[in-house]
């Protein structure tokens, strides 16, 4: 029989997504030695976070915030470029009106105080940014303007942030261990000491000082989703990283972690109705430019209530309450350049048509008699007199609907038209853990467990029913840094405890 291989380390981090590996850098530069255990095989390594575009939001007060963030910036780019501001003070009212002023408003201000200094902690640690063209800024007459508080993603997206936090780690000797699932904390009455877990299939064990758990929420595990967010959801799509399926959280939750935050709520967006779950591709976002019709052929959102990054991650629960969790998203020539890259190419479920009655008979499932008389009504009720603007909310709305359109409604009237047919798709769960200001996950008695952390998406009390686009990229690396920090500190505190005695 083959002997039981145990490791030693002063930190164990658990999860290998942006709040796993920027813990681990923060613990590693801060002095301690950390080993990383991913659940993931590597060619799948970083969680949720691969899956993202790399769009991130922080603070910043102008230009000369942004040239310390986005270093390639040239002076042509400046000029034909209006990037705005964004106050911390912005970002903090962004959070709290987003969650409806449920955000943890400790764990909030620490968010939106620490956002611009965390950016330039990445940059420090080799960590590129750009600004989002195209998808976060239209040319109207010439130049560029940013909107809805976020400019900028990681160099290569998701994939690019998750390998470039590797390569920084790995330069930083840190230790990562692939195919490594964490199933239970080593824990006492003095707190927590190590990671038990299965490694390419063999049970094994991590003894550590700290333990840092960042391995995502729960929303790739069918039975959890229906069990906290309620009907229906297991039949949700789901978005992201297979290997989200809470054990993180689970074993928190066995050792006397206080769950805290939305359990109920998650970030859902709508996208391709028939794509395969964990596919890339599958958002469609484009929503505020068209309409959105149910089975019955009936609009049942304001498609223009904000900007499409405070309205997207909710979008999806609103999908999955029609009749068949499905909808349709029509679109005129008009707007149809304005649609986002994930409109083009093979994974798309679309129909085009020269004419709404040749549209309605190809729009799979509606009722065609509802559809083109909510269409009539639609268009007949667009204030014409408000110029369209699709980088600012203009205000063009209609008037006398039932469910109105506040922003960006342009009649459906100059053909081809295209359609394309969307459902719900879960992205991460909003539930997790309590933790304090110093990433110190709290027990049932708001005690903190001595060597146990968060960061990430396993932390609870940020977002309620919304999300506002690029702050859990952020949140991921602000208190990912946090922990680890604290977490180092907590060791050397135990190191000169036990030289005294």
């Amino acid at each position: 029989m083959a002997e039981e291989r145990i490791y030693e380390t002063d930190i164990v981090v658990v999860g290998a997504g942006n709040a796993a590996m920027c813990a681990a850098i923060s613990a590693r530069e801060n002095g301690a030695t950390v080993m990383v255990l991913e659940k993931a095989p590597e060619t799948a390594k970083g969680g949720n976070s691969t899956f993202t575009h790399g769009s991130i939001r922080f603070a910043y007060n102008g230009i000369a915030d942004l040239k310390q963030i986005m270093t390639d910036l040239t002076e042509e780019d400046l000029a034909m470029t209006d990037f705005g501001a964004y106050p911390e003070e912005e970002f903090f009212e962004d959070m709290c009106r987003m969650t409806e002023y449920r955000t943890d408003p400790e764990l909030a201000s620490l968010l939106t105080n620490k956002s611009f200094e965390t950016m330039k902690w990445l940059v420090a640690h080799k960590i590129r940014f750009v600004p989002i063209y195209g998808r976060q800024a239209f040319k109207v007459d010439g130049k560029f303007k940013f909107w809805g508080g976020m400019i900028a993603e990681a160099a290569g997206g998701g994939p690019g942030l998750v390998e470039a936090l590797h390569k920084e780690a790995s330069r930083l000797g840190v230790q990562v261990l692939f195919d490594a699932m964490a199933t239970e904390l080593i824990h006492d009455d003095d707190g927590v000491h190590g990671v038990i877990f299965k490694h390419k299939g063999k049970t094994t064990k991590v003894h550590a000082k700290a333990v840092i758990l960042a391995s995502g929420g729960f929303h790739a595990n069918t039975e959890m989703r229906t069990k906290y967010l309620g009907p229906k959801w297991d039949l949700a799509h789901t978005r992201g990283s297979r290997y989200n399926t809470g054990e993180g959280i689970q074993m928190a939750l066995k050792a006397s972690a206080l769950a805290a935050g939305n359990w109920s709520g998650c970030h859902a967006v709508g996208g391709d109705r028939f794509l395969p779950d964990f596919s890339e591709g599958f958002q469609k976002l484009s929503f505020p430019f068209g309409i959105m019709i149910n089975a019955d052929g009936q609009r049942f959102v304001d498609e223009g209530a904000d900007f499409r990054n405070y309205t997207y991650a909710k979008i999806g629960k609103v999908i999955l309450e029609q009749p068949g969790q499905f909808a349709w998203q029509v679109f005129d020539q008009k707007v149809t350049h304005l649609l986002r890259d994930e409109y083009r190419g093979r994974k798309v479920t679309k129909v085009k048509a020269d004419t709404l009655e040749e549209l309605a008979e190809k729009l799979e499932g509606v009722d065609k008699e509802g559809f083109i008389k909510t269409v009539q009504e639609f268009n007949e009720s667009v204030r014409r007199d408000i110029p369209f603007n699709p980088n600012i909310r203009d205000g063009r709305a209609t008037v006398g609907l039932a469910v109105p359109k506040s922003n960006w409604a342009n009649p459906l009237e100059q053909g081809p038209f295209e359609a394309y047919a969307v459902t719900c798709g879960i992205t991460f769960t909003f539930g997790g853990l309590k933790i304090n200001t110093n990433g110190e996950v709290q027990d049932v008695l708001y005690h903190s467990i001595p060597g146990l952390y968060a960061a990430g998406e396993l932390v609870g009390g940020l977002f309620y029913f919304n999300y506002p686009g690029g702050a859990g990229l952020m949140a991921g690396s602000v208190f990912g840094k946090i922990a680890g920090e604290n977490a180092s500190r907590f060791i050397q505190q135990l190191k000169e405890t036990e030289k005294l005695v």
